[in-house]
């Protein structure tokens, strides 16, 4: 045989090996490696940014767990979504010490309270209104990030990646800790985890991924937006932006978050309204086809957040996107084996098989 027959028959060997995605069936490129994101661990499933729901996603098969993070008045870093306790998530169960000026902490913002006085807050009390599946976790006390790093070691979940957004308020800076410190602390617990490499930071506030970049160069960083905070057509820049004016790169999400120092990925919402789907009367995509190729093009990827309805999300794989964070990624899973996609490996928490095997057969159940 010629070595050019050779290396025509080894050419065709990926093809054969993996099954043609249903994206390629469709005539668009192979989405061989559809980024699944369980958006707050996957808050359809399991009360939002729980150990329990975060290890419920991983046992299910996730790429990714998307989370949030904010910092406490004793610069602690804890998993939640809100910049204040919301009491439709937590609830009080008295103070830390008698007479506590700062109680009742429902209300306040997790900047000024420690983590001793979260600690105390009940945020499994109840069923999220609107998520009808969702198992509670009855009493459930919030997270520090370093729980929920250390939760992904224990299940050897090394091909699982942590999206941690920054939750930096940057149009009302004084509802959460100072840029500089939030960013420098959520840098200093991922750094010292030990699986920094599995991590990317995302943010709508450019300025921390601008941050996070000057601490980090290597990490890959994810802009994030809801089209309003890039303010096209205001004068002057956004305070989202870090000092980038959208209106110098034509509006276009697209070119003014290229220009970000580290950003590989675009997390815009994915349609209009946000909780719109295919069908209803007047939605329509922002993350588009059009979005998507332009995007490929400089070499990022688009994410969209946060869909839910299984029509539209796969219209948006049609499109060609690389990913969906996602409260149900239980339905995106169905959704993509139905079209032959290749699916995120499941992890359990790990378990030795005994003395023959002190880390099991393979390292993993």
């Amino acid at each position: 045989m010629s070595l050019r027959h050779l290396l025509a028959g080894l050419a065709v060997l990926p093809a054969l090996a993996f099954p043609v995605t249903a994206q390629a069936a469709h005539g668009g490129p192979p989405l061989s490696r559809f980024d699944l994101q369980a958006h707050r661990g996957g808050l359809g499933m399991t009360t939002e940014e729980s150990l329990e729901g975060f290890g419920k996603a991983m046992r299910l098969g996730v790429s990714t767990l998307e989370l949030d993070t904010q910092i406490t008045a004793d610069l602690k870093v804890v998993v939640n979504h809100d910049r204040q306790i919301n009491g439709v998530k937590c609830r009080d169960t008295g103070p830390v010490t008698p007479d506590d000026p700062l109680y009742p902490y429902v209300g306040k913002y997790i900047k000024d309270l420690t983590l001793a006085q979260i600690r105390t807050l009940d945020c499994g009390y109840r069923q999220l209104p609107g998520f009808p599946d969702q198992e509670v976790v009855q009493g459930f006390r919030m997270a520090e990030l370093k729980d929920v790093l250390n939760l992904v070691k224990s299940y050897h979940a090394h091909q699982v990646t942590l999206n941690i957004e920054t939750k930096v308020e940057a149009g009302s800076p004084e509802q959460t800790a100072p840029r500089g410190v939030f960013v420098r602390r959520v840098y200093e617990e991922i750094h010292r985890s030990g699986i920094e490499r599995q991590v990317t930071v995302q943010s709508f506030d450019w300025g921390a991924l601008m941050a996070m970049h000057r601490l980090a160069p290597a990490w890959p960083l994810v802009a994030l937006t809801n089209y309003d905070f890039l303010q096209v057509g205001q004068p002057g820049a956004s305070p989202w932006l870090g000092g980038i004016d959208a209106d110098d790169y034509g509006g276009d999400f697209v070119r003014a978050a290229a220009a970000v120092p580290g950003v590989t990925a675009l997390s815009p919402n994915y349609g209009f309204p946000q909780a719109g789907k295919v069908g209803d009367p007047g939605f329509r995509f922002y993350s588009d086809a059009a979005m998507v190729a332009e995007a490929h093009a400089r070499g990022l990827k688009v994410v969209p957040w946060t869909c839910d309805d299984p029509a539209t999300v796969e219209a948006l794989m049609d499109m060609g996107v690389d990913g969906i964070i996602t409260d149900y990624p239980d339905r995106v899973r169905q959704i993509m084996a139905g079209r032959g996609m290749r699916l995120p490996r499941p992890y359990h928490p790990y378990r030795p098989h005994g003395p023959h095997h002190p880390h099991g057969r393979d390292g993993r159940l």
